[in-house]
Protein backbone atom coordinates (compact mmCIF):
# COMPACT_ATOMS: atom_id res chain seq x y z
CA UNK A 1 0.00 0.00 0.00
CA UNK A 2 1.37 3.40 -0.99
CA UNK A 3 1.14 6.03 1.74
CA UNK A 4 1.99 9.70 2.21
CA UNK A 5 1.18 12.40 4.76
CA UNK A 6 1.07 16.16 5.23
CA UNK A 7 4.55 17.68 5.19
CA UNK A 8 3.29 20.85 6.89
CA UNK A 9 2.24 18.84 9.95
CA UNK A 10 5.84 17.68 10.47
CA UNK A 11 7.79 20.82 9.64
CA UNK A 12 7.38 22.65 13.00
CA UNK A 13 8.53 19.59 14.92
CA UNK A 14 11.65 19.29 12.77
CA UNK A 15 12.66 22.97 12.66
CA UNK A 16 11.17 23.42 9.17
CA UNK A 17 13.93 21.17 7.84
CA UNK A 18 12.54 19.16 4.90
CA UNK A 19 15.50 16.77 4.96
CA UNK A 20 14.77 15.82 8.58
CA UNK A 21 11.06 15.42 7.74
CA UNK A 22 11.85 12.99 4.93
CA UNK A 23 14.16 11.01 7.20
CA UNK A 24 11.26 10.65 9.64
CA UNK A 25 8.85 9.67 6.85
CA UNK A 26 11.20 6.88 5.89
CA UNK A 27 11.65 5.72 9.48
CA UNK A 28 7.89 5.57 10.07
CA UNK A 29 7.35 3.52 6.94
CA UNK A 30 5.69 5.94 4.53
CA UNK A 31 6.43 5.22 0.88
CA UNK A 32 5.55 8.41 -1.05
CA UNK A 33 5.57 12.19 -0.79
CA UNK A 34 3.12 14.81 -2.03
CA UNK A 35 4.71 18.23 -2.28
CA UNK A 36 2.79 21.51 -2.08
CA UNK A 37 3.82 23.65 -5.01
CA UNK A 38 5.56 26.03 -4.75
CA UNK A 39 5.90 26.25 -0.97
CA UNK A 40 7.81 22.97 -0.54
CA UNK A 41 9.89 23.31 -3.68
CA UNK A 42 11.26 26.85 -3.51
CA UNK A 43 14.56 25.83 -1.93
CA UNK A 44 15.13 22.70 -4.01
CA UNK A 45 15.73 22.23 -7.71
CA UNK A 46 13.97 19.17 -9.17
CA UNK A 47 17.33 17.38 -9.24
CA UNK A 48 17.98 18.16 -5.58
CA UNK A 49 14.47 17.09 -4.57
CA UNK A 50 14.73 13.83 -6.51
CA UNK A 51 18.07 13.08 -4.85
CA UNK A 52 16.64 13.85 -1.41
CA UNK A 53 13.72 11.50 -2.00
CA UNK A 54 15.98 8.71 -3.23
CA UNK A 55 18.31 9.18 -0.26
CA UNK A 56 15.38 8.44 2.06
CA UNK A 57 13.91 5.62 -0.01
CA UNK A 58 10.83 7.70 -0.86
CA UNK A 59 9.06 8.30 -4.16
CA UNK A 60 7.13 11.30 -5.40
CA UNK A 61 3.41 10.72 -5.73
CA UNK A 62 2.95 14.20 -7.15
CA UNK A 63 2.52 17.88 -6.41
CA UNK A 64 -0.47 19.83 -5.12
CA UNK A 65 -1.01 23.44 -6.16
CA UNK A 66 -1.11 26.06 -3.43
CA UNK A 67 -2.39 29.45 -4.52
CA UNK A 68 -1.66 32.37 -2.20
CA UNK A 69 -1.68 36.19 -2.08
CA UNK A 70 -2.84 37.43 -5.48
CA UNK A 71 -5.33 34.58 -5.86
CA UNK A 72 -7.63 35.28 -2.90
CA UNK A 73 -10.43 36.41 -5.24
CA UNK A 74 -10.10 33.36 -7.46
CA UNK A 75 -7.50 31.28 -9.24
CA UNK A 76 -8.37 29.87 -12.66
CA UNK A 77 -11.76 31.60 -12.52
CA UNK A 78 -10.49 35.00 -11.38
CA UNK A 79 -12.28 37.92 -13.08
CA UNK A 80 -8.88 39.51 -13.67
CA UNK A 81 -7.60 37.64 -16.72
CA UNK A 82 -4.01 38.42 -15.86
CA UNK A 83 -4.36 36.62 -12.52
CA UNK A 84 -6.15 33.69 -14.17
CA UNK A 85 -3.26 33.33 -16.61
CA UNK A 86 -0.82 33.43 -13.70
CA UNK A 87 -2.72 30.56 -12.10
CA UNK A 88 -2.49 28.55 -15.33
CA UNK A 89 1.23 29.22 -15.56
CA UNK A 90 1.69 28.10 -11.95
CA UNK A 91 -0.08 24.84 -12.81
CA UNK A 92 2.23 24.34 -15.79
CA UNK A 93 5.29 25.01 -13.65
CA UNK A 94 4.00 22.47 -11.12
CA UNK A 95 3.57 19.93 -13.91
CA UNK A 96 7.15 20.47 -15.06
CA UNK A 97 8.42 20.01 -11.51
CA UNK A 98 6.27 16.91 -10.99
CA UNK A 99 7.60 15.32 -14.16
CA UNK A 100 11.20 16.12 -13.24
CA UNK A 101 10.94 14.37 -9.86
CA UNK A 102 9.14 11.36 -11.41
CA UNK A 103 5.77 12.15 -9.85
CA UNK A 104 2.51 11.09 -11.44
CA UNK A 105 -0.26 13.42 -10.27
CA UNK A 106 -0.78 17.18 -10.24
CA UNK A 107 -3.61 17.98 -7.81
CA UNK A 108 -5.53 21.24 -8.19
CA UNK A 109 -7.75 22.47 -5.37
CA UNK A 110 -9.34 25.80 -6.26
CA UNK A 111 -9.90 27.05 -2.73
CA UNK A 112 -10.52 30.65 -3.77
CA UNK A 113 -12.60 30.05 -6.89
CA UNK A 114 -16.06 30.58 -5.48
CA UNK A 115 -18.24 33.32 -4.05
CA UNK A 116 -19.50 34.79 -0.79
CA UNK A 117 -22.53 36.77 -1.99
CA UNK A 118 -25.42 36.37 -4.38
CA UNK A 119 -24.84 38.27 -7.66
CA UNK A 120 -21.07 38.28 -6.99
CA UNK A 121 -19.94 36.25 -10.01
CA UNK A 122 -21.16 35.30 -13.48
CA UNK A 123 -21.55 31.54 -12.99
CA UNK A 124 -21.57 30.56 -16.67
CA UNK A 125 -18.57 32.77 -17.50
CA UNK A 126 -16.56 31.39 -14.59
CA UNK A 127 -17.53 27.82 -15.51
CA UNK A 128 -16.27 28.24 -19.08
CA UNK A 129 -13.13 30.01 -17.92
CA UNK A 130 -12.18 27.32 -15.39
CA UNK A 131 -12.96 24.57 -17.90
CA UNK A 132 -10.79 26.13 -20.60
CA UNK A 133 -7.94 26.68 -18.14
CA UNK A 134 -8.04 23.03 -17.12
CA UNK A 135 -8.01 22.01 -20.79
CA UNK A 136 -4.93 24.16 -21.38
CA UNK A 137 -3.07 22.59 -18.44
CA UNK A 138 -4.17 19.05 -19.34
CA UNK A 139 -2.99 19.50 -22.92
CA UNK A 140 0.29 21.00 -21.70
CA UNK A 141 1.08 17.85 -19.66
CA UNK A 142 -0.66 14.87 -21.30
CA UNK A 143 1.86 12.51 -19.72
CA UNK A 144 0.71 13.41 -16.19
CA UNK A 145 -2.53 12.95 -14.28
CA UNK A 146 -4.34 16.24 -13.60
CA UNK A 147 -6.63 15.76 -10.62
CA UNK A 148 -9.44 18.06 -9.47
CA UNK A 149 -9.90 18.21 -5.69
CA UNK A 150 -13.22 19.66 -4.57
CA UNK A 151 -14.49 21.07 -1.30
CA UNK A 152 -17.95 22.52 -0.57
CA UNK A 153 -16.75 25.67 1.24
CA UNK A 154 -13.79 27.17 3.13
CA UNK A 155 -12.18 29.58 2.58
CA UNK A 156 -15.05 30.89 0.38
CA UNK A 157 -18.64 30.63 1.61
CA UNK A 158 -19.40 28.66 -1.58
CA UNK A 159 -16.71 26.87 -3.55
CA UNK A 160 -17.24 26.81 -7.30
CA UNK A 161 -16.31 23.13 -7.65
CA UNK A 162 -18.06 21.97 -4.52
CA UNK A 163 -19.18 18.36 -4.91
CA UNK A 164 -18.73 15.01 -6.62
CA UNK A 165 -21.44 15.83 -9.15
CA UNK A 166 -20.04 19.24 -10.10
CA UNK A 167 -16.49 17.88 -10.26
CA UNK A 168 -17.59 15.01 -12.51
CA UNK A 169 -19.54 17.37 -14.76
CA UNK A 170 -16.49 19.62 -15.06
CA UNK A 171 -14.28 16.59 -15.73
CA UNK A 172 -16.69 15.40 -18.43
CA UNK A 173 -16.73 18.77 -20.18
CA UNK A 174 -12.93 19.05 -20.01
CA UNK A 175 -12.96 15.68 -21.78
CA UNK A 176 -9.32 14.74 -21.43
CA UNK A 177 -8.05 11.25 -20.66
CA UNK A 178 -5.53 12.56 -18.14
CA UNK A 179 -8.07 14.51 -16.03
CA UNK A 180 -9.62 12.88 -12.96
CA UNK A 181 -10.66 13.64 -9.40
CA UNK A 182 -9.10 13.54 -5.93
CA UNK A 183 -11.47 12.58 -3.13
CA UNK A 184 -10.88 14.17 0.26
CA UNK A 185 -12.81 12.16 2.85
CA UNK A 186 -13.52 15.13 5.14
CA UNK A 187 -14.61 17.32 2.23
CA UNK A 188 -17.14 14.67 1.26
CA UNK A 189 -18.52 14.50 4.80
CA UNK A 190 -18.87 18.31 4.74
CA UNK A 191 -21.02 17.98 1.61
CA UNK A 192 -23.05 15.15 3.20
CA UNK A 193 -21.74 12.72 0.62
CA UNK A 194 -20.99 9.09 1.40
CA UNK A 195 -17.26 8.80 0.59
CA UNK A 196 -17.54 5.21 -0.64
CA UNK A 197 -20.06 6.32 -3.27
CA UNK A 198 -17.46 8.54 -4.88
CA UNK A 199 -14.74 5.88 -4.62
CA UNK A 200 -17.05 3.39 -6.34
CA UNK A 201 -18.19 5.64 -9.19
CA UNK A 202 -14.78 7.16 -9.93
CA UNK A 203 -12.85 3.95 -9.29
CA UNK A 204 -15.00 1.96 -11.71
CA UNK A 205 -14.28 4.59 -14.39
CA UNK A 206 -10.53 4.73 -13.62
CA UNK A 207 -10.90 8.41 -12.72
CA UNK A 208 -9.95 8.20 -9.04
CA UNK A 209 -6.58 9.95 -9.21
CA UNK A 210 -6.13 10.80 -5.53
CA UNK A 211 -7.30 9.92 -2.01
CA UNK A 212 -6.97 12.24 0.98
CA UNK A 213 -7.94 10.19 4.00
CA UNK A 214 -8.92 11.67 7.37
CA UNK A 215 -12.10 11.88 9.45
CA UNK A 216 -14.53 14.42 10.86
CA UNK A 217 -18.09 15.24 11.84
CA UNK A 218 -19.28 16.82 8.60
CA UNK A 219 -19.62 20.46 9.63
CA UNK A 220 -15.98 21.46 9.18
CA UNK A 221 -12.72 20.27 7.64
CA UNK A 222 -11.79 18.60 10.92
CA UNK A 223 -8.86 16.54 9.68
CA UNK A 224 -9.19 13.99 12.48
CA UNK A 225 -7.22 10.77 12.56
CA UNK A 226 -8.40 8.07 10.17
CA UNK A 227 -11.29 5.91 11.33
CA UNK A 228 -11.82 7.74 14.62
CA UNK A 229 -15.22 9.28 13.84
CA UNK A 230 -16.75 7.15 11.08
CA UNK A 231 -14.88 3.83 11.01
CA UNK A 232 -17.56 1.90 9.09
CA UNK A 233 -17.67 4.53 6.35
CA UNK A 234 -13.87 4.43 6.22
CA UNK A 235 -13.99 0.65 5.89
CA UNK A 236 -16.46 0.92 3.00
CA UNK A 237 -14.37 3.62 1.30
CA UNK A 238 -11.21 1.52 1.44
CA UNK A 239 -13.14 -1.54 0.23
CA UNK A 240 -14.09 0.27 -2.98
CA UNK A 241 -10.59 1.69 -3.42
CA UNK A 242 -9.29 -1.88 -3.17
CA UNK A 243 -12.02 -3.27 -5.42
CA UNK A 244 -11.11 -0.88 -8.22
CA UNK A 245 -7.34 -1.31 -7.77
CA UNK A 246 -6.59 2.24 -6.70
CA UNK A 247 -2.83 2.47 -7.19
CA UNK A 248 -1.77 5.98 -6.15
CA UNK A 249 -0.74 6.98 -2.65
CA UNK A 250 -3.26 7.23 0.17
CA UNK A 251 -2.48 10.64 1.62
CA UNK A 252 -3.07 11.17 5.34
CA UNK A 253 -4.67 14.63 5.34
CA UNK A 254 -4.99 14.94 9.10
CA UNK A 255 -4.28 18.02 11.22
CA UNK A 256 -2.35 17.36 14.43
CA UNK A 257 -2.68 20.41 16.63
CA UNK A 258 -2.54 19.01 20.16
CA UNK A 259 -1.32 15.58 19.03
CA UNK A 260 2.28 14.80 18.18
CA UNK A 261 2.46 14.59 14.36
CA UNK A 262 4.70 11.53 14.35
CA UNK A 263 2.47 9.58 16.73
CA UNK A 264 -0.61 10.65 14.76
CA UNK A 265 0.89 9.49 11.48
CA UNK A 266 1.86 6.16 13.02
CA UNK A 267 -1.72 5.76 14.26
CA UNK A 268 -3.05 6.48 10.76
CA UNK A 269 -0.74 3.82 9.33
CA UNK A 270 -1.87 1.27 11.90
CA UNK A 271 -5.52 2.07 11.19
CA UNK A 272 -5.43 1.64 7.42
CA UNK A 273 -3.30 -1.49 7.75
CA UNK A 274 -5.79 -2.92 10.24
CA UNK A 275 -8.73 -2.09 7.96
CA UNK A 276 -6.95 -3.60 4.97
CA UNK A 277 -6.25 -6.77 6.92
CA UNK A 278 -9.88 -6.93 8.08
CA UNK A 279 -11.14 -6.55 4.50
CA UNK A 280 -8.89 -9.43 3.45
CA UNK A 281 -9.97 -11.56 6.40
CA UNK A 282 -13.69 -11.08 5.76
CA UNK A 283 -13.12 -11.41 2.03
CA UNK A 284 -13.96 -9.21 -0.93
CA UNK A 285 -16.45 -11.78 -2.26
CA UNK A 286 -18.34 -11.97 1.02
CA UNK A 287 -18.59 -8.20 1.27
CA UNK A 288 -19.87 -8.04 -2.32
CA UNK A 289 -22.43 -10.74 -1.54
CA UNK A 290 -23.75 -8.67 1.39
CA UNK A 291 -23.99 -5.62 -0.86
CA UNK A 292 -25.89 -7.64 -3.45
CA UNK A 293 -28.45 -8.75 -0.85
CA UNK A 294 -29.51 -5.11 -0.31
CA UNK A 295 -30.38 -5.83 3.32
CA UNK A 296 -29.88 -3.55 6.30
CA UNK A 297 -29.89 -6.60 8.59
CA UNK A 298 -27.06 -8.21 6.64
CA UNK A 299 -25.17 -4.90 6.79
CA UNK A 300 -25.62 -4.90 10.57
CA UNK A 301 -24.14 -8.40 10.72
CA UNK A 302 -21.18 -7.22 8.65
CA UNK A 303 -20.64 -4.25 10.96
CA UNK A 304 -20.61 -6.65 13.94
CA UNK A 305 -17.94 -8.69 12.15
CA UNK A 306 -15.93 -5.58 11.37
CA UNK A 307 -16.02 -4.48 15.01
CA UNK A 308 -15.42 -7.90 16.49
Amino acid sequence: MKTATRINSFLPKFDNDLEKVFEEFSRIGLTHVDLNYPEHTNDFSPEEMKALLEKNNLKANGVALRFRKDFVNGELGNSDQKISKQAVELCKEAADYCRAIKGEVVTVWLGFDGFDYSFQINYEKVWEQIKNCFIEVADYAPDLKLSIEYKPFQPRAYAFIDSLGIAMTMMSEIDRENVGITLDYCHMLMKHENPAYGASILGSRKKLFGVHLNDGYGLNDDGLMIGTSSPVKTFEFLYYAKLHNYDYAIYFDTFPIIEDPVAECESNLKMIQLIDEKINRIGMDKIQDIIDQNSGVKVSELVLEILS
